[in-house]
């Protein structure tokens, strides 16, 4: 498509996207360490509803309240301790009895790990050529970037929307959703919402979800040099151990269609094994944990049960654990599975505005293994897609990047997005 077919402020959009200002832009938000539940998740919050202001908005930053949404029955659950949460919603002064639509990225990132790994620091930006390199690039300060380009670019036409586009940079995403939870109880809607997560060129209209789960396996304590008698918990693990992956097998048999690329849509992986406090004495407890992926569309309260039932049949075939059962309960996150609703409009103005602004084809879809914010969005009936810069495969590494390219592509895609449903007056 020629710029001759654009609607003027479109083409004004499209020219006003700076490739230069958005390495910058990203630069600095990767030197902003904002690790989940840090202090530093709380002043990228305060350094971002500074750019909204000057970009012209309407910004509410306030302070969460956690006591009163750690209470709520909704709660998604979390992991990360935390002192402090901050919300930051920001909305175009322009509007009227047009659409809102939502633009959605977490400012959380998750910890570098073994700095070694890194070829410098994690939180120093590295560029080599397009690519900009350091935590938190990709997953998802690319996309909150791309977000602030597209508010940019339409902020440079000039045009007057007859509804209004609201920013939401949400704290928390890593770890269950704490900030998308407070920012929709404070009350916050729209009537479509695109959540820059990094989707590689693709566009992602369902998320699977995922439970963490914790597994207590006694055993019975004894002097190693007598362990005939004890009762080992790292062997009496072992047989929950296989069923459970004889579980993850039967539960990603036939998956729904947009799941079908993956060779796992739905994993069960155990993460952490930790048993034993002394190296000659027989280990009396062994805790595993791990990560239960539930399927689209399942109740994750049936998730849980079906792995209960797994470990108690496992549990009830054992000599051992017949009379010493596993326990499992469910701490950390909660992550149902969300997926847009068929036909909804949003997935023709998003792939319409991809091709357009690229002049090339429109972006296959899919669905994505891994839980998100879609899935709370979703549940308040606010149809929501993923649409970002960035390959999630390279993200929670020491390899993260993305290309300035691509951040400038979804930034464009974005702002005709906004212009086209939104609507100008």
């Amino acid at each position: 498509m020629t710029a001759t077919e654009f609607s003027a402020e479109e083409a004004a959009a499209l020219a006003a996207v700076d490739e230069a200002a958005i390495a910058r832009t990203l630069s600095e938000l990767i030197a902003i360490p904002s690790v989940t539940g840090t202090p530093a998740e709380s002043e990228i919050q305060h350094e971002l509803a500074g750019r909204l202001d000057r970009l012209g908005l309407d910004v509410d930053l306030w302070s969460m309240n956690l006591p009163e949404l750690w209470d709520d029955p909704g709660f998604p659950g979390a992991e990360a301790p935390r002192d402090e949460a901050w919300g930051l919603v920001a909305s175009s002064p322009d509007g009227g009895d047009g659409p809102v639509l939502i633009l959605q990225g977490h400012v959380d990132v998750v910890p570098p790990g073994d700095p070694t790994s890194w070829a410098g620091d994690p939180f120093v930006a590295r560029t080599a050529g397009d690519t900009v390199y350091g935590r938190g690039a990709c997953d998802m300060k690319a996309g909150l970037v791309a977000h602030l380009a597209a508010l940019e670019a339409v902020r440079a036409t000039g045009a007057r929307l007859r509804g209004r586009v609201a920013v939401h940079f949400v704290v928390g995403e890593e770890d269950g959703g704490l900030g998308a939870f407070g920012t929709l109880r404070r009350g916050y809607t729209g009537d479509a919402c695109v959540i820059t997560e990094p989707t590689n060129g693709t566009l992602v209209t369902a998320n699977a979800g995922a439970l963490t789960f914790r597994i207590a396996v006694p055993g019975r304590a004894a002097h190693a040099s007598s362990r005939d008698e004890g009762v080992s918990a790292v062997d009496a693990y072992l047989p929950i151990h296989r069923a459970l992956a004889a579980l993850e097998t039967e539960r990603n048999a036939g998956p729904d269609p947009l799941m079908a690329e993956y060779p796992i849509p739905y994993a069960l992986s155990v993460g952490t094994v930790h048993s034993g406090d002394w190296a000659s004495s027989v280990p009396d407890l062994l805790v595993a944990e791990g990560r239960l992926g539930v399927r689209l569309d399942e109740d994750p309260a049936a998730a849980r049960a079906g792995l209960e039932r797994c470990v108690a049949r496992a549990c009830a075939a054992d000599p051992w654990l017949r009379t010493h059962p596993a326990v499992v309960t469910w701490p950390g996150g909660r992550f149902a599975s969300g997926r847009l609703p068929a036909g909804h409009p949003l997935r023709d103005a998003v792939t319409a505005a991809h091709a357009d602004a690229t002049g090339g084809p429109r972006p296959r879809e899919r669905g994505a293994p891994y839980g998100s914010d879609l899935r709370l969005y979703a549940a308040e009936g606010i149809p929501t897609l993923q649409y970002g810069p960035g390959d999630v495969r390279l993200a929670h590494s020491p390899r993260e990047q993305v290309s300035v390219r691509e951040i400038a592509t979804v930034a464009r895609t974005l702002a005709l997005t906004v212009l086209r449903t939104a609507g100008t007056k």
